[in-house]
């Protein structure tokens, strides 16, 4: 493995674990019962795991989303949010592109997984039936935990990804918990669902900037109507 991909697997290891500290369930007492050894909290499904990551990875898509949220509930937050992405260099400097395959977005993970899962940061556990894995499950542990605090804390490149990561929670939280309902929502997007088959989905950053600026003009003006 040349250093470039040594980097390449620690920088999405990294970005994984942020990413399900942030949007993973905490364990209930009677729930770490039956969980593995020292966790504190889960995520099921890779197929959601996949959902969640496309949000973090592309900022773009994220602020476009926050933009659908504002124009369904009015909420002066979400028109904040979605300015503070798309009046940075955030879509060009931190997205990271993805495939699109049959059941959308998608990249390999388990390199960058067993990342987390050598040194005990993360337990992935799989439901499987004789002929097949129907999901998997991975389990922050309590270790996996205090690392994701402190690198937010420590490291402000990190600490990014944790309140990015915070937001795309709460899109999953407003959307509804499943893959399914993650899925329905980002094909809604038509560049994403437009896109072809094994192709890599394109960049919207321009078309979220001129649409911002348009909502952003009926929030001023409705203020002065208003004055």
């Amino acid at each position: 493995m040349d250093e470039d991909d040594a980097g390449d697997r620690f920088s999405n290891a990294m970005r994984l674990l942020l990413l399900i500290a942030a949007v993973a369930e905490p364990l209930s007492e009677a729930a770490r019962v039956a969980a593995p050894t020292k966790s504190v909290a889960v995520l099921h499904a890779e197929s959601r795991l996949q959902k969640l990551d496309f949000w973090l990875r592309n900022p773009d898509y994220l602020a476009d989303e926050l933009l659908n949220d504002y124009e369904r509930t009015g909420d002066p937050l979400d028109l904040q949010l979605a300015a503070e992405i798309l009046d940075s260099d955030e879509p060009e400097i931190c997205a990271i592109p993805m495939v699109r395959y049959l059941f959308g977005a998608f990249e390999e993970l388990d390199r960058a997984l067993s990342v987390l899962v050598a040194p005990g940061l993360l337990i992935i556990k799989p439901q499987r039936t004789p002929d097949r894995v129907l999901q998997d499950s991975y389990f922050l542990t309590e270790k996996g935990s205090e690392l994701a605090a402190r690198a937010s804390a420590e490291f402000p490149e990190l600490r990014w990804y944790t309140e990015r990561a915070l937001l795309v929670r709460a899109l999953a939280e407003a959307t509804g918990h499943s893959a399914i309902a993650l899925a329905r929502r980002q094909y809604l997007q038509r560049d994403y669902a437009e896109t072809p088959l094994r192709e890599v989905i394109p960049s919207i950053a321009n078309r979220c900037r001129e649409r911002l600026v348009i909502l952003l003009a009926a929030a001023e003006q409705e203020r002065e109507d208003a004055a």
